[in-house]
């Protein structure tokens, strides 16, 4: 294209300042630029790029989300209790579980209160609702199995050392009460065929730490209460909801504002 018009403005020139023999000129000039035009297409088609190939585009693979967990029957208190804190938002946003002590079961939920999971526990030997006075600074040779219970209330927990370094969730510091993975030292205990047996009835073993399995507590309880702790319910053995939790009667009213 550029040779074009430096000959085409050439020819204008040459017309402009001679104004005779202008067919003459015309007609050794056309000669000249079909040369020139020929030469050019000649270069042109030498130096044409082949066609692009069609780009492939890579169908995109769909994000498989999981169906949400769906929560299984539980007892009536702790149906109350899983009602109640949704109602009253009284996990403050922190992840919390719910402990049903009678079944041996351990409920997990979101800040938002999805429901992630459930798991057997192993609780206190010792039947009762709270801990004996001065129980945190008594060595464990010094525990009675009567002393040995898992405190019912509501607790704020975060992770924390326990003796030996281990890493732990301390549900009641002062009285040495920990959420932990199961503990296998001692053989003689069995508390993973404890852990694994249908029913709740042999999982009293321990000094009243609640011990869970291993692969549930490092992949799915460990993640939640990392960052910032969670909110740990433990409903009672022997007193009433109730008792333990008073506001929990409000529920009704609660559960009707809501609905309005």
């Amino acid at each position: 294209m550029d040779i074009r018009i430096v000959m085409s403005a050439g020819v204008s020139r040459r017309v402009c300042r001679t104004g005779f023999g202008l067919a003459l000129s015309l007609a050794l000039v056309a000669p000249q630029m079909a040369s020139a035009g020929a030469v050019i297409a000649a270069t042109k088609s030498r130096k044409a790029k082949p066609s692009a190939q069609p780009k492939r585009v890579r169908a995109k693979t769909a994000k498989v989300v999981a169906p949400p967990l769906v929560l299984p029957p539980q007892s009536e208190p702790a149906s109350r209790m899983i009602a109640w804190i949704a109602a009253e938002h009284d996990n403050g946003g922190l992840p919390y579980v719910v402990i049903d002590k009678q079944a041996a079961s351990l409920l997990l939920f979101s800040g938002k209160g999805d429901f992630m999971g459930v798991t057997p526990v192993l609780l206190g030997v010792g039947i009762g609702d709270d801990s004996s006075p001065g129980i945190g600074a008594k060595d464990l040779a010094d525990i009675g199995p009567a002393e040995r219970t898992t405190p019912a209330g509501r607790f704020v927990a975060k992770f924390g050392r326990a003796f030996g370094r281990q890493r732990v969730i301390w549900v009641d510091y002062s009285n040495s009460v920990a959420l932990h993975a199961v503990i296998t030292t001692h053989k003689s205990e069995h508390r993973v065929e404890r852990l694994l047996s249908p029913s709740p009835d042999d999982n009293r073993i321990s000094f009243g730490c609640i011990n869970v399995g291993t692969k549930f507590y490092t992949g799915t309880l460990t993640p939640a209460f990392q960052k910032k702790g969670g909110v740990v319910y433990i409903l009672p053995d022997t007193k009433s909801l109730d008792d333990v939790f008073p506001r929990v009667r409000l529920l009704p009213y609660v559960s009707a504002a809501v609905a309005r």
